[in-house]
């Protein structure tokens, strides 16, 4: 039976955003870009930031000023709101909160911790994107979550930012 339960395991797709200088604003631009490649009609697509309470604080205040012309709804996962906001912002990869959501599509990590079960992550979120940047204790840990995906069998990706224009 073991066996089974392994195949019905989903595979997520895992981009690594690596070498980033700035994590907080590169979160903002790539969560403008995820968010506004939902098609016109569709259900509200959810984007789970995960980080540290104090990032979330100062990307909390960077979503509704990095742009003059965007408009990013977010909010904290427990709060009121939450359940209606394409955009939540989390310390916790398994908030209680999160199992109120219909469905999340793309869960991006901006923190250094492993999640404590790789596994049910990547079953929960068919996109995760672990942003690393070019802090080394930041690069290593990716390392290591890089490791922990692929001995999955993840389907990984990796966008080197040192070399973007």
């Amino acid at each position: 039976m073991s066996k089974n339960k392994r195949k019905e395991q989903l595979m997520a797709r895992i981009d690594f955003h690596s070498n980033v200088s700035d994590k907080l604003q590169y979160a903002c631009r790539l969560t403008r870009k995820i968010w506004s490649a939902t098609p016109a009609g569709q259900p509200v697509r959810h984007i789970v930031m995960v980080g540290e309470r104090s990032d979330l604080q100062k990307l909390d205040e960077l979503l509704w000023t990095f742009s003059a012309i965007d408009f990013l709804p977010h909010a904290f996962i427990d709060d009121e709101a939450a359940i209606e906001s394409p955009i939540l912002l989390s310390e916790d990869f398994f908030a209680p909160a999160l199992s109120n959501l219909p469905h999340a599509d793309v869960l991006i990590h901006l923190g250094m911790r492993m999640p404590s079960d790789v596994a049910a992550l990547a079953n929960r979120f068919p996109r995760i994107v672990e942003v690393v940047t070019i802090n080394e204790a930041e690069r290593l840990a990716g390392r290591e979550r890089y490791k922990a995906y692929r001995d999955l069998g993840h389907e990984l990706h990796n966008f080197d930012q040192s070399k973007a224009g």
